[in-house]
């Protein structure tokens, strides 16, 4: 009975436990539908926004900076989001805004305006050389951020001219009106040198060869014109590239460079350098091939052709001399747009290294335009007309090149440079070529004298660009104790518009060898000419000279000579063939350049005779701005239809043509015999109908900073000069006046120094005779120089 009343009651409790639970549920959402939401303070809309404080600022420009705006709320993140965009301009030392509700109040305080900079204490660097590098300018905002990073750009000055004990420490001066003086007051502290380099892991080279292929140098009392000698940490890593090519010019194609440290020494002066090497193993080169899917490509012809060849040493240089090679080669094949791709694969167990150069066909692209900038005065069409590309072409880099050396050879311009800039499309390239003028107009004045007081003035005024149109004018006068010329030569480079090259020169020339040889002369003249390229690196002058030789010889002269008096005219064609195969117009440092000539009188006039001269050059680079060279020239003339040769077209030589030698101090020459002690005394000089001269020179730097333009070379000059018609011979009798001419040797030496200096440039010659003959008139020293305009 009881079990049956408990089990009622649960089924009952059962039963209205749901609707309990849903009746709770109920009056819990009426309760809270029917509690009060929280109350929001609304911010009111900003109706007007007020600037304090600005001097200089207009506050329109305050209110462009600011995310609060009138008819916006003023909520905290605007407000701090405006501070922050107007401390980011860099116009403000301070900002605050103040929120009153509509109305919002900017306080600023300006930053002040620089009314100058100035250094102090810096004497060894030039306030040019500051200035140029730190952001601090007059009229400029001043900010306490900037000053900071013009001092340590200050700092990197003074590292880099190798002080790194410089300090720098900044100051103001207020001035009225916000303004403020800033004054770097500086420390420069000693120079800091290096005091010695070392290397670790060298055994190939001594430490002494591997110093000379760096550009830092160690500090020594004598090189106190140039600053190679102070530590830079750029020139450093610039070292390590260096060291890198030469041991790899040297076969080590594993070198490596593992460290290079630079420690301060203890007295804080100067610094050890010590660079740590690995020089690996020497490889030559093994397999050299070229492969190629080009048609009409011949690969065995390529691989010849490359300076890199199976079983030289390698050289990393070769490489790239051999993708220039090929790229020039497949240009010319007509393939302007190649890439050239060295494989290279070492083979550490025969230490060889094999390369493969893979050519492909590139992309097409072609000139689009070609700008050409910094000619203020040479007209486009000038140097346009000597590139050898236009727009339109396809774009080969061994054209540009070329055209490069064509402009520079007009040495109109100092720098001439051919880059890409961005073009339109992919296919398409455009070039600007980028020159600097120089001047062109000249005002030479040469000056020389010997150990005889030979004197000589050399003026002339010269315009090599009359006009900006490449058109060439000079007007010469040229005084001596000697020699008196006036003439005036002009040239047109495209005459007609064509590639041919035309002028005329009108002269007078009075010539008195009174000391040298008894007689003067006096022609009157004028020459017509002409030239033309033949190839790309031949050309032809042709010329045609009309002219009166009037020859006067002193009384009391040897009777060889009074045969020689009178008046003629003479009419001479001539040629000159020129091949110069150089790889620069100006300062050749490899390469030859040959020319022949020709001059054929006696179409019309008086004289007859054939005159032939050779010349030539050869250039090798030995180290770098060191260069070796050697030049001949050589000529011979003879008379034809029974004329012989006059005393005036004849071969004089000396001075500048063969230097410790006056002018006509070697060669034929009437002399006498001393009776005492036998010794052969000079007289009259008669030239030569043939001549021969020969020059070894070196040319290299002083070791002095390039600025200051100071070169010099030593040389060995010799040759020989004669062979006189046998009517100019007078025989030896024993006694009086006989003729010389041997043809002997002459050699001499010496040094020449060549100087850019601030008025023009300066050559001086010093010349020792070190092979001659008794009665050849030496000079030891000369010089000239000339200033432009």
């Amino acid at each position: 009975m009881l079990l049956s009343v408990i089990r009622a009651s649960l089924a009952t409790l059962l039963a209205f436990a749901p609707l309990s639970l849903a009746s709770a549920r109920a009056q819990d959402e009426t309760t809270e539908a029917e509690a009060p939401a929280p109350q929001v303070e609304a911010r009111p809309v900003v109706r007007q926004i007020l600037v304090q404080g600005n001097q200089r600022v207009e506050s329109d420009t305050v209110l462009s900076y600011m995310l609060v705006q009138p008819g916006t709320v003023a909520d905290p993140r605007a407000v701090n989001l405006s501070i922050q965009t107007l401390f980011a301009t860099g116009l403000f030392s301070d900002v605050r805004i103040e929120d009153r509700g509509e109305i919002v109040v900017v306080y600023v305080q300006e930053n002040p305006i620089i009314n100058q900079v100035i250094l102090e204490g810096n004497r060894a660097v030039d306030d040019d050389n500051i200035t140029d590098e730190i952001q601090a300018q007059p009229r400029a905002i001043f900010t306490r951020a900037r000053v900071q990073a013009d001092v340590q750009r200050i700092i990197e000055v003074y590292r880099r001219s190798g002080r790194f004990a410089a300090q720098v420490t900044p100051r103001i001066i207020e001035q009225p009106q916000n303004r403020v003086d800033l004054i770097f007051e500086i420390s420069e502290g000693p120079m800091t040198g290096v005091r010695r380099i070392n290397f670790i892991g060298n055994e190939e080279f001594g430490d002494r060869r591997l110093r000379g292929e760096l550009v830092t140098q160690e500090s020594r009392w004598y090189r106190f014109f140039g600053s190679n000698d102070n530590y830079d940490p750029d020139r450093l890593e610039y070292d390590r590239e260096l060291l890198r090519q030469f041991y790899q010019n040297q076969g080590f194609a594993d070198f490596r460079v593992v460290s290079a440290v630079a420690e301060l020494t203890p007295d804080q002066e100067d610094f050890y350098i010590t660079f740590t090497l690995d020089e690996g193993d020497i490889y030559t080169f093994g397999d050299i091939t070229v492969t190629t899917e080009l048609p009409d490509i011949s690969t065995d012809f390529l691989q010849r052709a490359l300076p890199a060849q199976t079983g030289n040493l390698y050289q990393g240089e070769l490489i790239e001399d051999s993708v220039e090679t090929l790229t020039f080669a497949t240009g010319a094949a007509g393939y302007a747009f190649v890439n050239i791709r060295p494989r290279i694969t070492r083979n550490r167990d025969d230490r060889t290294v094999d390369v493969e150069f893979v050519i492909d066909e590139g992309p097409r692209v072609y000139i689009e335009r070609i700008d050409i900038v910094g000619n203020t005065r040479t007209l486009d069409h000038v140097i346009r007309r000597e590139l050898e590309l236009v727009e339109g072409d396809a774009f080969n880099r061994a054209l540009i090149d070329r055209s490069r050396n064509r402009v520079r050879r007009l040495a109109f311009f100092e720098e001439v440079e051919i880059t890409e800039t961005q073009s339109s499309a992919a296919d398409r390239a455009r070039l600007q070529v980028t020159v600097e003028e120089q001047p062109t107009g000249e005002l030479a004045f040469g000056a020389g004298f010997s150990s005889t007081d030979a004197f000589l003035v050399d003026l002339s005024i010269s315009e090599r660009n009359l006009r900006g149109r490449g058109q060439f004018l000079r007007f010469r006068i040229s005084a001596s104790s000697r020699r008196q010329q006036v003439d005036i030569r002009f040239t047109e480079p495209r005459f007609l518009d064509r590639n041919l090259a035309a002028g005329f020169d009108l002269f007078q020339v009075r010539s008195d060898f009174a000391r040298e040889a008894s007689f003067e002369t006096e022609s009157t003249g004028v020459s017509l000419r002409a030239g033309f390229p033949t190839t790309r690196s031949t050309e032809l002058g042709l010329r045609y000279t009309l002219r009166t030789d009037d020859v006067i010889v002193y009384a009391g002269a040897n009777p060889a000579l009074r045969s020689q008096s009178g008046s003629r005219v003479t009419s001479v064609f001539g040629y000159t063939l020129r091949w110069d195969r150089t790889n620069d117009p100006i300062n050749p440092t490899r390469g030859f350049a040959l020319q022949f000539s020709q001059d054929f009188a006696g179409i019309g006039g008086d004289v007859r005779y054939v005159q032939s001269e050779a010349s030539g050059a050869v250039y090798r680079g030995i180290w770098e701005d060191v260069v070796a060279s050697f030049t001949f020239n050589a000529g011979f003339i003879m008379g034809w239809g029974g004329d012989s040769i006059r005393i005036n077209d004849r071969f004089f030589k000396g001075g500048n043509t063969f230097r410790g030698f006056e002018t006509a101090g070697i060669g034929p020459r009437l002399v006498s015999r001393d009776t005492t002690t036998g010794q052969l005394i000079g007289g009259d000089a008669l030239g030569g109908r043939a001549y021969a001269i020969g020059t070894f020179e070196l040319a290299f730097p002083l070791g002095l900073p390039e600025e200051y333009g100071v070169r010099a070379s030593v040389f060995t000059d010799f040759g020989t000069i004669g062979l006189l018609d046998d009517d100019s011979q007078i025989a030896e009798t024993g006694t009086g006046t006989f003729t010389a001419d041997d043809l002997s040797p002459r050699v001499s030496a010496g040094l020449s120094i060549f100087w850019d200096s601030p008025f023009g440039p300066i050559r001086f010659d010093l010349a020792e005779a070190l092979v001659n003959e008794d009665y050849d008139k030496a000079e030891f020293f000369r010089f000239s120089t000339r200033t432009g305009f």
